[in-house]
């Protein structure tokens, strides 16, 4: 048994996998101050990452965007981000394309409530001196246009609901500590 929680995929369908790239985060490599929460008694920049990506079936229909921290101390991980709806056109989020207003995101695309209690990106924020934290930034192709659902869902049920209509998945995981 390891002492690190699972990613938030092993234990879900096996799904083909795709590209994601980012000029802002990279694998495996120190998230920098921008993508770093700003409260809590920090000051990042709470700035979500550009993000592109390529190879994905065709059938595509739309995609989902989300970062997921499972090493937080909760018992249950922690939801950074999540956007749905994005539609199968859009193959790249600029950086900052969050915001609580959304007005970086493309029309029909919408941020469900992460578990900071906000439609937006949510920094990196660890515990200081603890292992360094794995943000798990997932882009999810799916086989339907929507989800069905609204803004008003929790992430779990986002989670559900992409558990059923995730045809690929490309992952790319940096970590952050302080």
């Amino acid at each position: 048994m390891t002492d690190r929680p699972p990613l938030p995929y092993d234990h879900m369908p096996d799904v083909p996998a795709f590209d994601v790239s980012s000029d802002d985060v990279a694998d495996g490599e120190q998230m920098s101050e921008n993508q770093a929460f700003d409260d809590w008694g920090m000051t990042g920049g709470n700035i979500s990452p550009a993000l592109r990506w390529s190879g994905f079936p065709a059938e595509t229909k739309s995609f989902a965007v989300t970062c997921f921290d499972p090493d937080a101390p909760t018992g249950s991980g922690f939801w950074h981000w999540i956007v749905l709806d994005l539609p199968a056109s859009v193959t790249e989020l600029e950086t900052n394309a969050a915001g609580t207003d959304s007005s970086g995101l493309p029309e029909g695309a919408f941020q469900v409530r992460n578990d900071y209690g906000v439609k937006d990106f949510g920094g990196a924020a660890p515990p200081k001196g603890d292992t360094p934290h794995r943000y798990v930034f997932a882009v999810h192709a799916l086989d339907v246009d929507s989800l069905g659902v609204n803004d008003e869902i929790s992430p779990a049920v986002a989670g559900f609901n992409l558990r059923f209509h995730t045809i690929a998945r490309a992952v790319i995981v940096p970590v952050y500590s302080l």
